[in-house]
Parts: structure tokens; C-alpha cells; sequence
């Protein structure tokens, strides 16, 4: 059966919209973009390769993979953990308890950060018990992963609940009656069916986790070479006018976020899902 348009504008009227639209995407997205790489190569590949091989530099890397790479797995359970409870279960306090996973969403990271200080910090609320058993948060590893962990915990969670949603529980209710468990059943149904979605989440929830810096500002301490993540660090010689260093360092969350959106698109092509809606 031949489609039918779902618009009646004039071929005048598309080509100044498409026109409009790339002329935009040009100016915020791309333009930008090639600025960054621009400006970290303007003084050749020696000063780019410095800038990243600095010991500052190559611990903010560093600590960045590290928090990210606690934050991801911890959100990851998390988001799967709370989309079977609420796609699969109905109970009371269920809207209250999607209103907490959106919390980060509508939070400031800098009030988040603030939050965590008040909590944990040397004259927080538990700040005097940490110091008795000399355990240090703030200004630490640790404040840095609870930072990145809050400001991210919704990204899976988000991500899978309209898509578990839509897929009904059909299988599941299949599988109790053979009577398979509750492991199997995961394993078996609902893994398979909302694996893209799920490693949509994931990358998406490490782009930020990476790219994070309002939070995570606040909780560092900013202490060069050991609580400097990389945007931190990219801040700093940025005020230090060293705008090389700043642009080269800048790459490599250009170059994330790069590698996000090809993967982005990879799992679009191949899944049919979107942004939009969910397969």
C-alpha cells in the first residue's frame, strides 16, 4: 500500500525547515565540536601528547575511570532492580517511588554536592563518627563515586521501565506456570528482550558518569593530582591559561561522547529503538 504524506507543506516550506534545522545543529553541536579539536592541536601533536602524558592529567584520567567505573555497575543493578519492581509488581507507594528515581533529574548537581557535605563532611552530621573511625568521604574517593552515582542512578532505570512496560508480562506468567524460576525466567525472558535497551542505559549513564562535574566539584576539594577528575582537571588549566592542555584534555570527552552517539546509533540501526519511543 503507497503511504501517505503526513504533511501537506510545500517543498519551499521543507527545504527552509531542513535549512533551519542544520543551520542550528551547525552553530551548537557541531561547530563547537571542531573548535574543541581545533584549538587542543593548534600547537602541535608534541604539546597534545604532554598535556594528557602530565601526572595530573594521566590521575584525573584515572580517578575518572575509577569512579565511573563503580558508579555504571552500582546503576546498572540498581536500574534493573527498580524497573522489575515496578513494571512487575503493583504495590502502594509505587508512584512515590518513581518520583525518587526523576529526583537527580530535578536536583541541581551543586545542591546534591552540597547535600553529601552536609552529610559527610567534618562538621556534617556524620562527620564527627567518621573522624573517630578515621574514615574520610568528602574530599576523597568515596564522595566522588556517591556523587557520580547519584546524579546517574536514573539513566538504566529510565531507560527500562517504558521498555519493560510495553512488553507486558506475558512470558514471565508463561514461564511460572512450566514452572521455571525466578533466575531462569531473567535470564532467559527478560534479559533477552530488554538487552539493548539496557546497554542503551549503560551508555548513556557512563557518558555522564564521565562527563560529570557540578557534583563532583563540590565534593573533590579540588586537590590537583588527587581529586581532580578530567573535567575538573580541564577546568583548572583552563583557568591557568593553558587553553592547549585544557582543549587536548577536552578531547577525550569529545571523543566519549563521539563513541556514545556511533553506539547510540549502532543499537538504533539494528534495534529500531529511539529516544522517541521503545521497540
Amino acid at each position: 500500500m503507497k503511504q501517505r504524506p503526513v504533511t501537506t507543506e510545500s517543498l519551499p516550506v521543507k527545504i527552509l525547515l531542513i535549512s533551519a534545522a542544520v543551520i542550528i545543529l551547525s552553530l551548537f553541536l557541531l561547530m563547537p565540536l571542531f573548535a574543541v579539536f581545533a584549538e587542543a592541536f593548534r600547537r602541535g601533536w608534541e604539546v597534545f601528547f604532554a598535556s594528557l602524558s602530565e601526572d595530573a592529567a594521566l590521575s584525573a584520567i584515572k580517578l575518572t575511570l575509577i569512579a565511573a567505573g563503580i558508579a555504571v555497575p552500582v546503576n546498572t543493578l540498581f536500574g534493573l532492580s527498580a524497573a522489575w519492581l515496578v513494571t512487575k509488581f503493583r504495590f502502594k507507594g509505587r508512584a512515590f517511588l518513581l518520583s525518587l528515581i526523576d529526583l537527580p533529574f530535578a536536583v541541581s548537581p551543586i545542591i546534591a554536592g552540597l547535600v553529601w557535605v552536609l552529610l559527610f563532611g567534618a562538621s556534617g552530621w556524620f562527620g564527627p563518627w567518621l573522624r573517630e573511625h578515621d574514615i574520610q568521604i568528602i574530599f576523597a574517593l568515596p564522595g566522588i563515586v556517591i556523587a557520580t552515582a547519584f546524579v546517574t542512578f536514573p539513566f538504566v532505570a529510565r531507560e527500562l521501565i517504558p521498555l519493560m512496560e510495553s512488553q507486558g508480562s506475558d512470558q514471565e506468567e508463561a514461564g511460572v506456570t512450566l514452572g521455571a524460576s525466578g533466575w531462569q525466567i531473567f535470564r532467559r525472558i527478560t534479559l533477552p528482550n530488554i538487552k539493548w535497551g539496557l546497554f542503551y542505559g549503560v551508555l548513556l549513564c557512563n557518558a555522564r558518569a564521565m562527563g560529570e562535574f557540578g557534583a563532583v566539584s563540590v565534593v573533590s576539594g579540588h586537590i590537583r593530582g588527587k581529586t581532580n577528575t578530567l573535567p575538573l582537571h580541564i577546568e583548572v588549566l583552563y583557568n591557568e591559561y593553558q587553553f592547549s592542555a585544557a582543549f587536548a584534555c577536552a578531547t577525550l570527552l569529545a571523543f566519549l561522547a563521539l563513541v556514545t552517539l556511533g553506539a547510540k546509533s549502532v543499537v538504533e540501526h539494528f534495534t529500531g529503538h529511539s529516544s522517541a519511543g521503545h521497540k
